[in-house]
């Protein structure tokens, strides 16, 4: 999608756009996968669990991974009860528990104390899974290295001593976020092998995670080669779980400016939308894509939200031409973890959402005071 289209689709801002061309992209690249390696792929809706997005990775994927019993029963309701759905959480609830084991196909506890407690619990349509923590890191962040020292993520596998507990049909993990190497997970499943060489055989399934990204049929080769070697060794169904991998490109924010002034002798550019529509910018300290920026551009600005929040910036740009009111600025890469994060801090409403696809875009969200008094009125 240009530029000049994704700013002409909203009638007005701020607004969050799903290009469904690039989600059918890279479903086609998982289609390719499955299709050599003979893995299941589910969509992890805790990336965007948009119901329209997760209709449509229903074409290729073979059901989703969930975190939570919200996400499950949503799952659920747009598959319709017929497909896998991978359960993984530190957060089991003893009153939750039914449900979730009546509604998943899988359950990777996350804890031998979450195994023992729990196990007796499930009935024989749920297959028992162990999320383990293979104890090496990817990510040179460590709020988001799910190996960091004292994890809660997973049981460290030498806590393990080279034998699963009786009764795991399935293995667990997940170590990197947006990586387009599988070099890690290479690495991973070697560490793997070796501490757990007697115990892989005797598995159903080995679910490989997520935090993958699916550029090219090339670029797979050495997962393909990976899962294909699995399979054939230890006999076992592998799956894969993208979230970000399958909707991080296709999201857009657009915004319009508001407000324009000169500060310390900078420009300071007020949008219509806020970081609190995207908050991994102010997770992670990060300054976002930007669709119109001329790196090389004569005139710079620094783009602010519209929030009392003074962090509530997204950086400093450059352009070929100063910035005015009324001028639409495009966010890109923000298909995962901006929509399931956002807030409305200071009372400022969602973008609404848009989808786009083959040239024609329609809004399928929005959103008014309703829903903002609904969540505080008591």
């Amino acid at each position: 999608m240009k530029a000049n289209a994704i700013k002409e689709i909203p009638q007005s801002t701020p607004a969050f756009l799903i290009d469904q061309d690039k989600i059918k992209k890279t479903l086609h690249y998982l289609q390719l996968l499955k299709e050599r390696s003979q893995c299941q792929v589910l969509f992890s809706i805790k990336s965007l669990p948009l119901t329209a997005v997760m209709k449509q990775t229903l074409s290729v994927v073979d059901g989703f991974s969930v975190s939570s019993l919200f996400e499950l029963r949503l799952a659920r309701e747009v598959d319709r009860g017929d497909s896998e759905v991978h359960l993984t959480t530190p957060g089991l609830k003893v009153d939750e528990f039914d449900e979730l084991a009546t509604l998943s196909t899988a359950i990777s506890f996350n804890s031998l104390e979450q195994y023992r407690q729990f196990r007796p619990l499930l009935n024989t349509a749920v297959s028992p899974g162990l999320r383990v923590n293979p104890e090496l890191s990817f990510v040179a962040d460590n709020r988001y290295d799910p190996c960091r020292n004292f994890s809660k993520l997973g049981v460290p596998l030498g806590q393990l001593a080279g034998q699963l507990p009786q009764g795991i049909e399935g293995l667990h993990f997940h170590t990197v976020f947006g990586s387009d190497s599988f070099q890690p997970l290479q690495e991973t499943v070697a560490r793997i092998e070796a501490q757990l060489s007697h115990s892989l055989a005797s598995l159903k399934w080995i679910n490989l995670g997520g935090g993958y990204l699916f550029d090219s049929e090339q670029q797979m080769e050495p997962l393909i080669d990976l899962i294909v070697r699995l399979k054939k060794h230890y006999q076992v169904e592998v799956f894969m779980e993208p979230g970000n991998g399958v909707v991080g490109a296709s999201g857009f924010i657009v915004a319009t400016v508001i407000d324009c002034f000169v500060r310390e002798g900078k420009t300071v550019a007020v949008l219509d939308t806020s970081v609190n529509h995207n908050p991994e910018v102010f997770e992670y300290q990060r300054r976002p894509q930007l669709v119109e920026e001329v790196p090389d551009g004569e005139y710079s600005a620094i783009l602010a939200g519209c929030t009392c929040l003074a962090g509530d910036l997204f950086g400093e740009y450059h352009f070929d031409q100063p910035i005015t009111l009324g001028d639409r600025f495009t966010f890109c890469q923000v298909g995962a973890y901006s929509m399931i994060k956002s807030n409305r801090f200071n009372g400022y409403n969602f973008p609404d959402i848009y989808t786009f696809n083959d040239s024609t875009a329609r809004k399928i969200k929005t959103y008014d005071y309703a829903y903002y008094r609904a969540q505080w009125l008591t």
